[in-house]
């Protein structure tokens, strides 16, 4: 079942990216670029799953997922880092985070990261 994913990335490019590796096995139902509009889109979409940049301008994933878990502890949540970010991928679960992806993304790791959140809710 091909579930509602909502992409939040400062970069156009790595969105697109993420897009492509969906494309086909669940649905990008919006798009952010930054945490603000992640958490504004959060509400007006209610997606099943989050893929949320960790460093971004305005608000950043940290802050925007800590935002959305608190308005709904439901919420999916999945960061997606660099490598070498360990530090704030501690601070990103505190937060609230569900899972994690590394850049370069992966379309095995992304779908697969995907499937565990999925499946944890149900």
């Amino acid at each position: 079942m091909a579930s509602k994913v909502l992409v939040v990335d400062d970069s156009a490019f790595m969105r697109n990216l993420l897009k492509q590796l969906l494309e086909g096995e669940h649905e990008v139902v919006g798009e952010a670029e930054n945490g603000v509009e992640a958490v504004e889109l959060y509400r007006e979409l209610d997606p099943d799953v989050v893929t949320m940049d960790v460093v971004m301008p305005i608000r950043n994933g940290i802050e925007a997922t800590s935002e959305i878990k608190s308005q709904d502890p439901g919420a999916s949540v999945i960061m997606c880092t660099s490598v070498g970010q360990e530090e704030k991928m501690r601070e990103a679960v505190e937060a609230g985070a569900d899972g994690y992806i590394t850049k370069p993304f992966q379309k095995p790791n992304v779908l697969q990261a995907i499937a565990d959140v999925i499946q944890a809710e149900a």
